[in-house]
């Protein structure tokens, strides 16, 4: 008797089809840069806005948090197209230099 047969040798399939998140890592980009804007354009009135509010000892009342809000809603008001274009303008820019990781083109 003879040693068994052995199985056949395996090779690993290639896939051709190999997944790139790019559409994913571009919507989280625009979140990221959209957020990064309103903040940015809203820092100085909630600063402003920080400084008038007389100094906590303890949990928020709610009318210190509808302030806030309140001031918070200010802030933006107005400002958001502002920040949508200023990310736009940001994000073209990184896909035009390809600087944004996982969004460049392989040679």
């Amino acid at each position: 008797m003879g040693a068994p047969p052995r199985p056949p040798r395996r090779v690993p399939r290639r896939s051709s089809i190999t997944f790139r998140p790019q559409f994913t890592l571009l919507l989280l980009y625009f979140f990221a840069f959209f957020v990064f804007f309103c903040l940015l354009l809203a820092l100085p009135a909630l600063l402003e806005g920080l400084r008038s509010l007389p100094p906590a000892r303890g949990p928020l009342s709610e009318e210190e948090k509808a302030l806030a809000a309140d001031i918070a809603r200010r802030a933006l008001e107005g400002r958001l197209v502002y920040a949508l274009i200023a990310t736009s303008l940001a994000l073209g820019i990184g896909l035009w230099s390809r600087a944004l990781p996982g969004l460049r083109k392989r040679p």
